[in-house]
């Protein structure tokens, strides 16, 4: 007879669970991939529901730029790796690049940084230039140019801080094939067909009539124009007058007076405005042109929020290449939001060289020994220092053209002082220099001013 086997209260538990847990596992496992797979298509439903929808309208005072519904006028600087952050911080609401993404950083990450910041992007595709070597005749690489812009396209379109897509930059400057119009027209309508959420446009070089016209007449596609002025700026609104064109537009380029509308030294190098003086020709044009047209102008980016090389590294940045930012930045944050910024920037007045300005042709001999002088003040009463340099002139040869890369000469002089004046010895090898000043503060801001002089042997 065989023994009776009895289990404890444990024992049946456990056996009972043995069969339970299997089961439960494979319910939570279903449920767990059903809420999975509901989120995730309630993700991309969100994702739908925060593509911007940007529209031109026309109104009886003028042109209006709408976003979700929202009247929108654009405050904004061209930038692409630039500091983000901070021109929200200094009042923008926009920025305009010229590619979608470059080396440092792609056009994904730069939309997910403006929206973190609440900044609104159009879009720069990278459209060939004649004057670079593209051949508008050749079918074959129009049609891949194409390609990859509809890619491009594809890629960004529904991100929420997109606003529009600037179809090339400067395709008229040293242009004469006027097909390349036909080939902007034929992305702008592969925009319109894919991306019926944003706008489109192209950004000219000026804003000469007839090219203008040419526009108009070939690119029907576009949304509205963009005009990229600097010194001329006063009479952009009398050359679209001229032109006809009646349609809204950005003044997607502007600022400091260019190194080809300044008086130059007698031996034709260009003479640079100093901050200040930027800053002023800052203020007039942006009161008397951006802001005065609001049946046309629906906003403008301001350039350049960073620092770039271009006949000298002062010249079109609003910062330093050590990141401090200069008087222009003060007058684009009163501009944008009706208040100037707490800390204002030095003011530059003047700087000499041998007694003798940039507009005095100085002239020094090959280790002669001068002194140069800056005249500038602290606003707020601060103690300054003065950061001296001087570096050789960009060779002629390798000077860029339409904004294209240039190589920043090396400092053959370099010393930072706390005092406005500083003993110099003119450089040994005949030739053409620049001395610069950089005036800072202790909030990150400076003054800037440079003189060009020419080096003889005797």
């Amino acid at each position: 007879m065989k023994p009776k086997i009895s289990f404890s209260l444990a024992q049946q538990l456990s056996s009972r669970a043995a069969k339970i847990f299997p089961l439960l596992f494979i319910i939570l496992a279903i449920s767990a991939l059903m809420v999975f797979s509901a989120c995730r298509r309630t993700d991309q439903t969100s994702n739908k529901q925060m593509t911007s929808k940007v529209e031109l309208v026309k109104t009886k005072s003028g042109f209006q730029l709408m976003v979700n519904g929202e009247p929108f006028y654009v405050k904004g600087a061209g930038l692409e790796s630039g500091n983000i952050a901070r021109l929200a911080a200094h009042g923008g609401n926009a920025l305009r690049t010229w590619r979608t993404g470059d080396q440092f950083m792609s056009a994904g990450e730069l939309l997910d940084e403006a929206q973190k910041h609440g900044i609104m992007v159009t879009m720069g595709v990278d459209i060939a230039r004649e004057r670079h070597g593209f051949d508008y005749n050749d079918q074959q690489a129009v049609k891949e140019q194409f390609e990859r812009v509809k890619k491009d396209v594809l890629k960004h379109k529904d991100h929420p801080a997109l606003m529009a897509w600037g179809i090339g930059n400067e395709l008229n400057l040293h242009y004469s094939n006027p097909k390349v119009w036909e080939a902007v027209d034929d992305i702008a309508r592969m925009i319109k067909e894919e991306d019926p959420n944003h706008l489109t446009t192209t950004m000219l070089a000026g804003a000469d009539k007839e090219v203008v016209r040419r526009v108009m007449e070939s690119c029907t596609n576009l949304d509205f124009l963009c005009f990229q002025i600097y010194g001329d700026i006063l009479n952009l609104p009398g050359y679209i007058a001229e032109s006809g064109y009646d349609g809204a537009y950005i003044v997607s380029e502007w600022g400091a007076t260019g190194h080809w509308e300044t008086p130059k030294t007698e031996w034709g190098r260009p003479i640079e405005q100093q901050s200040t003086e930027k800053a002023d020709a800052y203020l007039e044009r942006y009161q008397k042109v951006i802001a005065a047209n609001q049946e046309q102008c629906i906003g403008s980016f301001v350039f350049l929020w960073g620092q770039k090389q271009e006949r000298t590294p002062t010249w079109y940045g609003m910062f330093l290449e050590n990141g401090r930012k200069t008087a222009s930045v003060d007058v684009m944050e009163y501009v944008w939001t009706n208040q100037w910024p707490e800390k204002r920037t030095p003011i530059m007045h003047q700087l000499l060289l041998d007694g003798k300005s940039a507009y005095d042709n100085v002239y020094l001999v090959a280790n002669q020994n001068v002194e140069a002088a800056v005249e500038a003040e602290s606003l707020q009463n601060e103690k300054l220092r003065y950061l001296w340099e001087i570096m050789p002139e960009v060779p002629i040869e390798d000077q860029s053209d339409g904004g294209d890369f240039e190589q920043r000469p090396a400092a053959i002089f370099k010393m930072e002082s706390d005092a406005n004046t500083v003993k110099l010895k003119a450089p040994e090898k005949p030739g053409e220099y620049r001395l610069f000043v950089y005036v800072m503060d202790n909030n990150n801001s400076a003054a800037t001013a440079n003189i060009p002089f020419y080096v003889r042997s005797e």
